[in-house]
C-alpha cells in the first residue's frame, strides 16, 4: 500500500487566519487519522507580495496550536531550477509555449468561473509579429477532465473552452502557482491533497498537467472557505483578523465546529458539503 501523504502549503503575506486554520487542521486531522505524514510547504515564490518575518509566525503559529508536521518545510523560492527546467521541457515537446499578450488585450474576453479571463488562444500558432514574449501558456484540450472530490463530489471541467491555455511562467517572470503546486506535490510524494474549496476550479488544471509529466494523480477533498458577512474569502485583503494565539485550543474548537467535527474524532463525511460556509462564534 502507497503511505499517505499530504501537506499544507500557506503563503507568508501575512499571518495565519481563521480560514487557513481551517485548511490546516483539514489536512492534518486527515493525514492523522490515517496514520500518514503531514508536510508543511511554504509557497514564497511571489516575494514582492511577502511580509517579512511571517513565515516563521506560520511556523510558530501552528506549533502553538499542536499542528506539528513531519519532514523538513519545503521553500518554493529554493527551487527555481526545478521549476525552470520542466518549463523547458515542456516548451521543447510542444506541450507550452510563449505568449505576448497583455491583460489589457484580453479585456474582452469571456469570464471564467473563477473570474480570470477565458484565454482565446492569440498565440498559440505563433507570436504576432514584432511582439516579445511575456508568459509561458499550457495548451490545453476540450475533452473533460474529471476527478471525484471527497467533500464535493464529482467534477468535471472542459479546460481549453472553461478556462484556456493557462500561463505557468507570468509576465514578471515568477513561476505561476499552478506549475509549481504540481511540481512540489509529485516531488514529495503527496497523495492526497485537503485544501480549501477557492482552489476547487483550479484542479482540473493540475489533473492535466500532472498527465503530461506523468505523475500520480492524488485524491482530492476541498473543504468549505470561511466567508465574512459580505461572502467575501476570509485574507488579509477582506480584513481577516490574526488568530489569537493565546487560547489556541479556543481557535481549534471554532474551527472543528465549522468543520462539522465532534471534540474527540475525525470524520471527513462530516464536513458540510458546500464550497463556502460563515464561521459560528
Amino acid at each position: 500500500m502507497v503511505e499517505y501523504v499530504g501537506r499544507f502549503a500557506p503563503s507568508p503575506t501575512g499571518p495565519l487566519h481563521f480560514g487557513s486554520l481551517v485548511a490546516a487542521l483539514a489536512s492534518y486531522m486527515e493525514a492523522r487519522a490515517a496514520k500518514g505524514k503531514w508536510l508543511v510547504r511554504m509557497e514564497d515564490l511571489d516575494r514582492p507580495r511577502e511580509q517579512p518575518g511571517t513565515t516563521d509566525d506560520i511556523l510558530r503559529a501552528l506549533e502553538r496550536l499542536g499542528l506539528g508536521w513531519d519532514g523538513p518545510v519545503l521553500y518554493q523560492s529554493a527551487r527555481a531550477e526545478r521549476y525552470r527546467g520542466v518549463l523547458g521541457d515542456l516548451l521543447a515537446r510542444g506541450f507550452a509555449y510563449p505568449c505576448a499578450c497583455t491583460r489589457r488585450e484580453l479585456e474582452d474576453s469571456a469570464l471564467a468561473l473563477d473570474g480570470a479571463r477565458i484565454y482565446p488562444g492569440t498565440c498559440r500558432a505563433g507570436l504576432p509579429a514584432d511582439k516579445p514574449a511575456r508568459a509561458i501558456r499550457l495548451r490545453t484540450h476540450d475533452a473533460p477532465i474529471g476527478f471525484a472530490d471527497a467533500i464535493q463530489g464529482w467534477m468535471e471541467q472542459r479546460v481549453e473552452s472553461e478556462v484556456g491555455d493557462f500561463v505557468l511562467r507570468r509576465a514578471d517572470g515568477i513561476v505561476a502557482y499552478q506549475l509549481a503546486v504540481v511540481l512540489d506535490d509529485m516531488d514529495q510524494g503527496v497523495t492526497h491533497v485537503v485544501r480549501g474549496a477557492d482552489l476547487l476550479d483550479s484542479t482540473c488544471r493540475q489533473i492535466h498537467l500532472q498527465r503530461l509529466l506523468g505523475a500520480r494523480l492524488p485524491h482530492y477533498a476541498h473543504v468549505p472557505v470561511a466567508v465574512n458577512a459580505a461572502g467575501e474569502k476570509l485574507s488579509k485583503q477582506t480584513g481577516a483578523r490574526p488568530l489569537d494565539l493565546s487560547d489556541p485550543q479556543r481557535e481549534l474548537a471554532r474551527a472543528r465546529r465549522f468543520l462539522g467535527q465532534s471534540e474527540d474524532r475525525w470524520d471527513l463525511a462530516r464536513v458540510p458539503r458546500a464550497r463556502s460556509l460563515a464561521p459560528g462564534g
